[in-house]
């Protein structure tokens, strides 16, 4: 499906809702055929007409339109609309006396705003002319002075005042007639409006029509009306997908598939909630746009063939930029002419979302390259003010970008900035409670004001993993052993939303939520070179090391270790180990590489011929892991693991636990 089926689902919402007085709907029904010779008209991308009047457009002393001709419009569903010219006026170019031309036409009372083709029928001929917008309002527009953008937006009940609207630069809200007008230099290529709370925009497919592109110059002003939907936001649910990396490669799209019944499940064990979705970049993979055929415009024909009803706010990721551009501007061009403007905001009830966007392709030069800075650009902290200065300090922000704000370390601080401007960043946050959402690291960290970066301020960071776990590989190697490299469950996050109130739950896809921690007795853990045993003994030193590394990590030992992956662990959880009998465990928080994920993919990642470098995707240590001493090596245990929200997880360990990878595969 390509994107002139995706806008026909739009329509066809819009359309078929409707029945049609003055057009004639039998589906094989078409115009009467002919070369239509001597026809000829300019039509103009777009036309507002105020309900009620006839259409008009120009005519230039070109053209030939007659009263006598008449004028059928084509929706993208192949209905036609029959409607009579009720005037043709010829341009006169005469430097006494010029005459602007045009020529109407009358539409039905139940004509439905939207794309039309344009065909015009004289006697037994007629030809197609091309292709019109034609917008429906209620008055006409004053346009002011200097205006080169502008547009109405409303309900089927009237006009929506006070919605902030911006082309990526300048920013304005609309009046109590629902009209905005910008002076854009329409730098940006779109106009996009902040969705107001209490409303949902039109959907394209998944997409949010929140945004519309420009078509005319830089001076030449042009209309962007946009449609909204009046709803209950008080509760719902947002669900959070991090990293997707569809390719069409190693089992992608079949495992794909997964995730999204998984969430269509989910969604109809709610069916009384509202819900939305965001994401937080790499639905696609660059690398293999060209080389696989699969691009940004192939991730929405599947997400909407998967998942058509959920409402997706999307957020850019380093891989949804162009890889041969060689500028910033032309990376992000496929990107916003496809899905949505590099940086947005919209609100749902009780919150203010913010899209932005941390991947600065300024030094792109057109290889395989990739010379990306993490950073916020200088454009964004200017209309990131712009749109905080209408969003009042006692609202919660969401604030969604692809590389993370921290980064663990492994020193007693825990978190490093990751952005080179990252403490920029938390200062255009001053005042408010920030949620950022990010991905980017196929791992799982989350930064709380508890954490000693953060110095108490309300600041949350929640780095969620991939969906793809690692980039589809551990489910395609190990079937059902879905994973990221710090062991992380391939998935997304949960968020109830009530008010201002904010909670959130991460799932593992095709796992129940009340599984968050998963449980390793290292008596029965062990990797040697005998799990490897098709890597050759000449391998380089590089590649016998990183094996290496998890060799040492766990070694043949009776030493009663148990080991608890937490993975969406923050400073507010708390864990406990005990054995059954009631004697507490010292537990000892630290990095450590997840068993289960070197099992399912690094042992068939490492066990091949001619490595001559250390395999991709491979396992990496990383914090949220838990170790306690068990009295001996048959002593039970019961894990007791409590999230911020006071949700308790428990499993008792019968020892010994055996360890393999059909133990642990999802059901």
């Amino acid at each position: 499906m390509k994107i002139m089926k995706l806008m026909s689902l739009a329509l066809t919402a819009l359309a078929l809702s409707f029945a049609f007085y003055g057009c004639n709907d039998d589906p094989d029904y078409s115009p009467a055929a002919g070369d239509g010779s001597g026809i000829h008209v300019t039509l103009p991308k777009s036309v507002e007409v105020i309900k009620g009047q006839n259409c008009k457009l120009p005519l230039s002393d070109d053209d030939d339109v007659r009263k006598t001709d008449i004028v059928y419009l084509e929706n993208l569903q192949g209905v036609f609309y029959e409607c009579p010219v009720t005037a043709a006026v010829p341009a006169v170019a005469s430097s006494t006396a010029p005459q602007e031309g045009y020529f109407s036409f009358w539409l039905p009372d139940n004509f439905v705003d939207g794309s039309y083709r344009v065909y015009i029928k004289r006697g037994d001929s007629r030809k197609l002319c091309g292709t019109v917008t034609i917008t429906l309002i209620d008055k006409p527009i004053d346009i002011a002075e200097g205006t080169t953008v502008y547009g109405r937006i409303s309900t089927d009940e009237g006009p929506v005042a006070g919605v902030v609207v911006s082309d990526g630069v300048e920013t304005t809200v609309t009046d109590a007639d629902g009209v905005y007008q910008l002076a854009s230099t329409k730098i940006k290529g779109y106009v996009f409006i902040s969705v107001p709370s209490g409303y949902e925009p039109e959907q394209l497919g998944v997409l949010p029509v929140m945004y519309a592109k420009l078509k005319g110059g830089p001076s030449e002003p042009e209309s962007a009306h946009f449609k909204l939907k009046k709803v209950d936001q008080s509760k719902y649910k947002m669900l959070v997908f991090g990293d997707m990396h569809l390719a069409d490669r190693t089992d992608d799209l079949k495992q794909f598939s997964e995730f999204t019944d998984d969430v269509k499940d989910y969604m109809k064990q709610n069916p009384d909630t509202r819900f939305y979705a965001l994401t937080l970049g790499d639905m696609s993979w660059d690398l293999y746009w060209l080389s696989r055929k699969y691009d940004l415009e192939n991730y929405l024909d599947d997400i909407n063939k998967r998942i058509p009803d959920l409402m997706i706010y999307h957020t850019i990721g380093n891989h949804d930029n162009k890889m041969e551009a060689t500028n910033n501007v032309d990376a992000k061009a496929p990107f916003w002419s496809l899905i949505a403007p590099e940086y947005y905001s919209y609100n749902i009830g009780g919150v203010h979302y913010i899209v932005l966007d941390n991947i600065d392709c300024s030094n792109y030069d057109g290889t395989s390259s990739r010379k990306y800075t993490q950073h916020l650009m200088p454009e964004q902290f200017t209309w990131l003010a712009k749109d905080l200065s209408y969003v009042d300090k006692s609202t919660p922000l969401v604030v969604t970008m692809h590389a993370p704000v921290f980064y663990p370390i492994a020193t007693s601080d825990k978190f490093k900035g990751d952005l080179t401007n990252t403490n920029d960043v938390l200062s255009a946050f001053e005042g408010y409670t920030v949620h950022f959402v990010t991905g980017h690291t196929h791992k799982s960290h989350n930064v709380r004001p508890s954490d000693k970066i953060i110095k108490g301020r309300p600041i949350y960071e929640h780095n969620v993993t991939a969906i793809c776990g690692s980039w589809w590989w551990s489910g395609h190697y190990t079937q059902d052993v879905h994973l990221s490299p710090d062991g992380s469950p391939g998935g997304y996050e949960i968020w109830d939303i009530d008010g201002q109130d904010i909670k959130w739950i991460y799932k593992g896809t095709k796992m129940d939520q009340s599984i968050q921690f998963r449980s390793y007795d290292l008596n029965n853990v062990s990797f040697s070179n005998a799990d490897v045993p098709k890597m050759a003994p000449d391998a380089p030193l590089s590649v016998k090391n990183a094996w290496q590394k998890y060799v040492d990590a766990y070694p043949n030992s009776k030493k009663n270790t148990i080991l608890v992956n937490v993975w969406n662990w923050s400073n507010d959880w708390k864990i406990s180990i005990k054995t059954v009998d009631g004697k507490e465990l010292e537990v000892k928080e630290g990095w450590a590489y997840d068993p289960l994920h070197i099992a399912a993919m690094s042992v068939p990642r490492f066990n091949a011929a001619n490595l001559t470098s250390v395999p991709n995707f491979v396992t990496q240590t990383f914090p949220h892991f838990f170790r306690a001493t068990a009295p001996d090596a048959d002593t039970d245990v019961v894990i007791t693991v409590t999230d911020e929200f006071g949700t308790v997880y428990t499993e008792t360990m019968e020892r010994p636990k055996a360890f393999s990878t059909d133990l642990y595969r999802r059901k």
